[in-house]
Parts: structure tokens; C-alpha cells; sequence
């Protein structure tokens, strides 16, 4: 099951619609005809899917470390402190 460079930028303008109208409906009809290539789409898509999650963990790690840094070390003590007082009840 090896898969072209030209199948894989084929496939990812199915994925990603970006394909155009003509395009779209050849791929749409090879997509019927070929459990093949309907395979590769799917594992297309669980790679695009398990790369944006490992993603958005990242960004989560990265965040709540430059939370940890603004509201615990006592360099940004006044900046913490603004940002408390703005989302207090008053």
C-alpha cells in the first residue's frame, strides 16, 4: 500500500476541500471504486487528527507554563496582582 507524493496532495485536498470542483468529483468517483485509497484517506485523516491533538497539547503545556511563571515567581508579583484585581468582585 505505498502512497504517491501526487496521492497524498490529492487526498488532502479531499480532506481539507480545497480541491477543485472538477477534482473534487474524479476524486469523489475513485473514492467509490477504490477501497484502497478510501483506506488511505481515513488513515490520512487519523494522522491529521492525532497531530493537531499532540498539538494542542503542546499549546496547553506551553500556556500553563507561562501561567505558572506570571502568577507564582515574585518578579511579576504587581502583574499578577492587576490581573486578580481586574477579574475580582468588586
Amino acid at each position: 500500500m505505498m502512497t504517491s507524493w501526487n496521492e497524498t496532495r490529492q487526498i488532502e485536498a479531499h480532506l481539507f476541500g480545497t480541491a477543485d470542483t472538477g477534482s473534487a468529483l474524479v476524486f469523489e468517483a475513485r473514492l467509490m471504486l477504490d477501497n484502497e485509497l478510501a483506506d488511505k484517506v481515513i488513515w490520512q485523516q487519523k494522522a491529521y487528527d492525532t497531530i493537531q491533538q499532540y498539538g494542542r497539547c503542546q499549546l496547553k503545556k506551553e500556556i500553563a507554563l507561562v501561567h505558572n511563571k506570571l502568577f507564582t515567581q515574585p518578579e511579576h508579583l504587581s502583574f499578577s496582582q492587576k490581573i486578580w484585581q481586574l477579574f475580582s468582585k468588586q
